[in-house]
C-alpha cells in the first residue's frame, strides 16, 4: 500500500497559490479546473487542521509557562 506524502503547511500554501493562479487564468478545461478546485479545497482543509493544531500547542505552552488558573489569549499582529 502506498503511503501518502505529507506536505508541510508552507508547501500546501504554495500549492494553493499555484492552483489559484492556474484557475484565474481560465484556460484549463472544465474537468481540469474542477480537479484543481477539489485539490485546493482539500489543501485548505489540511492547512486549517495544521493551524488548529499549532494554536492548541501554543495555548498548551502558555498554560505550562504561566499561571495554571488563567490562560491569556494573545492576538497576532497583522503586518
Amino acid at each position: 500500500m502506498e503511503k501518502k506524502e505529507t506536505k508541510t503547511f508552507e508547501q500546501s500554501v504554495a500549492r494553493i497559490d499555484e492552483i489559484v493562479s492556474s484557475l484565474e487564468k481560465g484556460d484549463a478545461e472544465l474537468s481540469k479546473s474542477l480537479s484543481l478546485f477539489e485539490e485546493g479545497v482539500k489543501l485548505i482543509e489540511e492547512c486549517s487542521v495544521m493551524l488548529d493544531s499549532a494554536e492548541q500547542k501554543v495555548v498548551s505552552l502558555q498554560k505550562t509557562t504561566g499561571s495554571q488558573s488563567e490562560v491569556k489569549e494573545y492576538l497576532f499582529d497583522e503586518d
